[in-house]
């Protein structure tokens, strides 16, 4: 979880992310790892900038080959 998503925004200071989508998200991760648990794995959650999170993950693995990951799409409006 990056906490830069759930601070308020830089045009009115409403936050990003709301208390009933911060909610919804939470029950998705925790529906997700029961799900990956149940199937023998497992899921990692943390919270801190991905850049610095991603980096430390790696490092503590150590037998990282490969690392997917998205970025999010910011749309852009023109009047």
């Amino acid at each position: 979880f990056d906490p830069r998503h759930y601070l308020g925004t830089h045009c009115y200071g409403f936050p990003k992310t709301g208390p009933h989508r911060l909610r919804f998200l939470l029950e998705s991760v925790k529906d997700l790892r029961e799900t990956l648990k149940k199937k023998g794995s497992t899921l990692v959650v943390r919270k801190g900038k991905p850049e610095d999170v991603v980096c430390d993950l790696i490092t503590q693995l150590g037998s990282v080959t490969a690392v997917a990951f998205h970025e999010e799409v910011r749309e852009i409006f023109e009047w």
